[in-house]
């Protein structure tokens, strides 16, 4: 052979060679088949990023001596809930948080080595994930490539976890638990994680008008009352001690449904007059478009599904009661974005939303969540993506080829 012939045949072999290792990457982003492969390497990347954080990163104060202080007065025999109190107020959450702290209580000297409360919480993150891969592998909801978005762009999460040391990600976790036992329709062993996490941090309860129609539509009737039974029972079980002593005590600070938000830290409302925001009469309204908003979902949305449910239509439904009741959240902190954060890719891409639409929202939710103190602009921004998103759940679903072929 010549030189050229040579060269040609190199150049044909080095251009076959990348074709295939782009095929390769393009297979691995967007095929639903490869959401294990993809988890894989990216909880690797989470782990050196948690650690990253917990070493390289300044540690945040805000409720982690709060929590063990009010722990630490369970621990010390109080069981009177409007006794136990710490830095940032009452103990306002029920009595499954309670258990939980107190075991991180134990584990970290009384809430003293934080460094050791971040590595838990850190480890918590990645079980968390790997729960998150899980659910999007069975469901097929959402391409591979978001796994990145998740890991890599996801600031204000990471330190939600492993720098703030919140109760809401303990709860989001058996929260995202019981999920997985939803696709799969084991719903005994869901509904009691789902009410264990109802009793860590009572958001949890914004997906329950969701759960209430899959098991009435799945079950029945007679069914779901059992299940809505047996959460209530593991709900007095968990509040015994605390309602044999002071029951009205118990309820009224751990289900305080009229707690008053501060309007300091309010993310999604800084554009209000903090009159307005206080106002009695705004509250109403949110809930009366809350309830308004369900209604139109189950009318348009749910009702419409095939019957019986598969698996990602279990966790659309799920995913879109959450998202309505934080569209239309009184207040939502800081911490409250990984109460939908992990679910966004899921409910944009079952909308008829352009892709690249759908992605500069998710980019631009994530900015809102960012910018610190919230300002006129990020809360007008954050609930102008939420109205589009809530808009579109109410329209027709993007036809899934895939099934059709």
């Amino acid at each position: 052979k010549t030189v050229f012939s040579r060269l040609q045949d190199g150049f044909l072999a080095f251009a076959l060679l990348i074709r295939k290792a782009v095929n390769l990457v393009q297979t691995l982003l967007f095929e639903p088949s490869q959401m294990l492969k993809v988890g894989f390497l990216c909880l690797l990347a989470e782990s050196l990023i948690n650690v990253l954080i917990v070493e390289k990163v300044k540690y945040t104060e805000i409720d982690w001596k709060a929590y063990m202080d009010e722990v630490e007065g369970f621990i010390n025999g109080t069981y009177d809930y409007t006794q136990l109190k710490g830095d940032t107020g009452p103990l306002v959450y029920p009595a499954g948080f309670v258990y939980v702290f107190s075991g991180l209580y134990y584990i970290t000297n009384h809430g003293a080595n934080i460094k050791l409360a971040q590595y838990l919480f850190g480890l918590l993150y990645l079980v968390f994930y790997g729960l998150i891969v899980m659910i999007l592998k069975k469901t097929e909801a959402v391409p591979p490539f978001i796994l990145l978005f998740f890991t890599f762009a996801s600031y204000r999460v990471h330190s939600i976890f492993a720098l703030r040391l919140f109760n809401d990600p303990v709860a989001m976790l058996f929260l995202y638990l019981a999920v997985y036992f939803f696709i799969q329709k084991k719903w005994l062993i869901g509904c009691a994680i789902f009410s264990f996490a109802v009793s860590i941090k009572m958001n949890i309860m914004l997906f329950s008008p969701g759960l209430f129609f899959i098991l009435m539509l799945e079950e029945g009737f007679l069914n779901t009352c059992f299940y809505i039974s047996v959460c209530g029972v593991i709900q007095l079980i968990l509040g015994l001690p605390f309602l044999m002593e002071n029951p009205y005590g118990y309820m009224k600070m751990s289900f305080d449904l009229g707690r008053q938000f501060f309007f300091k830290w309010t993310v999604n409302y800084r554009f209000l007059p903090e009159n307005v925001f206080l106002s009695r009469y705004f509250h109403v309204c949110l809930l009366a478009v809350h309830v308004g908003l369900l209604i139109s979902v189950y009318m348009l949305r749910w009702r419409k599904m095939q019957n019986p449910l598969d698996a990602k239509s279990i966790l659309l439904i799920l995913f879109s009661s959450n998202f309505i009741g934080i569209a239309c959240a009184r207040s939502l902190h800081y911490q409250f974005y990984v109460w939908y954060y992990h679910t966004l890719p899921a409910l944009f891409f079952s909308t008829k939303l352009p892709v690249p639409l759908l992605m500069l929202m998710l980019g631009c939710i994530e900015l809102c969540w960012n910018t610190y103190p919230s300002t006129v602009l990020s809360s007008s921004v954050l609930q102008i993506c939420h109205l589009i998103g809530v808009v579109a759940l109410l329209m027709p679903p993007r036809i899934d080829k895939r099934k059709l072929s």
